[in-house]
Formats: C-alpha cells, structure tokens, sequence
C-alpha cells in the first residue's frame, strides 16, 4: 500500500459516465442484462477511471461511482425492500404536486433522469453495498481505497415517502434502524478486506441548514415532513454515531456539499459552515469532506473555535465549472485554512464529484482530469514547503 504523504489528494467520489456505460445502465435496469453482464462492461470505464485518477497523482482514489445511476439510488441493486423510482414518478405521491414542479424547475432538476431509491419492504441486504467495487479496485491499483457510501440519514431520508414506505416502516425512525444496522455490516466488512477510507455522503444536511422552511427536496422526499431543523440535524448526529459505535481500523469521513446536479451555481445553496460545525463535532468521524472552493461555502473562519477537531478533506476546486483554477489559487486557500488546522490534518479534493447522475455529468473526463492535476501540482508546491 502507498504510503500517506502530506496533503494527500483524493477525491469525493463521482466521474463522468459515458453515453455507452449509461445505455448499459438503463438495460440493467430495464431487465434486458443483468448485473453482472453490466459490471463486465462497465470494468473498462472503472479501469480507465483508474489510470486516469493514478496519472493526475491521486493518492487515494475511488471508482468513480461508475457502477451507480446516482451515489444512493444504487442502494436498489444491492438491498432488497427498495423501488427504485423516478423524482416524475415520486412526485405523483406529493402532497404539492405543483410547488414540487415549481422547486424543480426553479432549481434546475431534470425530473425524469434523477431516481431515489424508495423503501417498499422491509430491507434486506443481496450483497454488500459495494463490496464488489472495493474488490475490484483492490485488484487493480496499489493506492489506497475510499469507497463513498450513503450516509444514515441521507439513505434513511431518501428513502421513506408516506403513502409508499410507511406500510412497512410506519416513520423514519423505524426505517433507520434498519438502514443503520446494514451500513454498521458494510463498513466492518470494507474493513476487514482492506478498505482504507470510508466516506459517507450527508449532503441534504446543507437543504436542512439553507434550504427553505418545509421545502421540499428531490434526493430527499421525505423532508416536506421534516421536523425543526436542530431536530434533523440532532437526528443525523446520532444516526452516524449509531452507525460507528465501537468501528476502529478503517478511516471515516463525512461529505457535505452545496448540491452538484447543475452548472449553474445561482440555484445551489449558500452559507458557511458556521450552524452545522456544533452538530458534525458531535458525530464520532475522522474527516469532514466539505466543499470549500465557492465563495457560497462562505469563510474560512468559522473554523477558529474546531482547531484539529478533525482531519479536513478540503475541497479546492469547483468540479462544475471549466474555469481552471491555479495552483497558486488552491496553495493560497490552503494556508487559509492552515491558521485553523496542521499541515498532516489537511487533504485535497475537488468540492464534490465529477459525475453526481449518471445521465447530467456536471463535467467531461477531460476536465476533471486537468482539475485533479491542478491539485496535484498545488499539493507538490505546498509539500515543498511543510515537508
């Protein structure tokens, strides 16, 4: 395994699908081939992915979520009790029909291309979330490994919807407990075969913190119901350390973001991290991954009082845009935060991914790699001078 060096640059999880690999994807779904006749075509892109993240200098590199139609609908392949479901078709149980199509158009949402796993039964697991995808990275590079998964509450929130969960799991609680025990299994067996780093995607707590009163929210169904925002927010905190409790020898992080589905970046949330930082000091993890490349992630700041409360994987570039920034930009932003946080607490990664839904890629492969060579080369600068 490579060794850690400082200021490791990683990655946060998605790249950008091909038309062929999505053509693939919807005949799986469509029952025409199955999983495994899908995973065949799709080890080709996912070598790629990995070649391409190994020639820019990642250090710990992911698979690009080549395998998944979205970075939790893929939940459907592995677990039984879930419907994978179109927002179009979700919206049909909404109690606003309307002001959900309104919220969408005004945010950009191609409602007929983005799908939320629904819980429709009780859950079961098929096989592990993705222990066939740690297995073949592990194959296939040297590096070391962060495997995203779903967070507890972005599973569990996304997941239930009245009138089609509640049947089986009459709240959210009740579906969580559930949701909780299979991701404890997953990250114990991610451990246990090798994985270095996993990372759990907690992006709707920023639609929690900025986003409207009792809005509703498409990768989130459930939050029209939501209770005070200090009570989701208290209820994320003792999801994730359910989740942990008692799991050592494997690297943790949590991934908040400003939402990644569009290019354009007026209809993306805005704020600093100020009123979470209370609630994520409280979750029992080793990482924050948190998109910092935006003047919407706001100052650097509010991280005087939470010195070295955790390892940073800070995001330096905007994976949405094709604007490039400079190395000298990111070194600069990184000694921002090197007021607040040590050079060996501190890693480098794009804000969020490259390809968040399989059919809206917010980037090109092209791009993405001249973005994670750009924080390579600011790595390597930055190195020269803490080594």
């Amino acid at each position: 395994m490579a060794k850690t060096p400082l200021f490791p640059v990683t990655v946060v999880g998605s790249w950008p699908r091909s038309t062929e690999l999505v053509r693939a994807l919807r005949r799986k779904e469509a029952g025409e081939i199955t999983y495994a006749e899908f995973s065949a075509i799709a080890d080709a892109e996912v070598l790629a992915c990995i070649r391409a993240q190994e020639e820019a200098g990642v250090d710990i590199i992911s698979d690009g979520e080549l395998r998944r139609d979205n970075f939790y609908s893929f939940a459907v392949d592995k677990l039984t009790g879930m419907r994978l479901m179109k927002v179009s078709e979700v919206m049909d149980y909404s109690h606003d029909r309307a002001r959900m199509e309104e919220m969408l158009r005004a945010l950009d949402v191609p409602a007929f291309a983005i799908k939320s796993p629904i819980a429709v039964d009780r859950l079961g697991t098929r096989q592990g979330l993705a222990l066939d995808e740690f297995a073949f990275l592990k194959e296939h590079t040297d590096r070391q490994i962060k495997i995203p998964l779903p967070g507890p509450y972005m599973l569990t929130r996304s997941s239930w919807f009245e009138g089609l969960s509640d049947a089986v799991y009459p709240t959210p609680e009740d579906l969580a407990a559930d949701v909780v025990a299979i991701l404890r299994e997953e990250i114990i067996a991610l451990r246990d075969q090798g994985c270095d780093f996993v990372q759990l995607d907690e992006p709707i707590l920023s639609q929690v913190v900025f986003g409207e009163e009792s809005t509703e929210t498409f990768m989130c169904a459930a939050l029209p119901n939501r209770r005070d925002p200090t009570d989701e927010l208290e209820f994320a905190v003792r999801l994730m350390n359910e989740t942990l409790d008692g799991i050592t020898g494997i690297k943790t992080g949590v991934h908040i973001c400003r939402g990644n589905w569009s290019r354009k970046e007026d209809v993306l949330l805005t704020g600093n991290y100020g009123p979470m930082l209370p609630y994520l000091a409280q979750m029992n993890i080793d990482q924050l991954v948190l998109e910092c490349a935006t003047p919407r992630a706001g100052e650097m700041d509010v991280f005087k009082e939470y010195s070295n409360e955790w390892e940073m994987g800070f995001g330096v570039v905007n994976p949405r845009t094709d604007d490039m920034e400079s190395p000298e930009q990111i070194v600069a932003r990184v000694k921002e935060l090197l007021q607040y946080f040590d050079p060996d607490k501190i890693y480098l990664n794009p804000d969020c991914g490259f390809g968040t839904f399989a059919e809206r890629n917010v980037n090109t492969t092209e791009m993405a790699i001249k973005k994670i060579q750009v924080i390579t080369q600011a790595a390597e600068q930055i190195r020269a001078e803490y080594r």
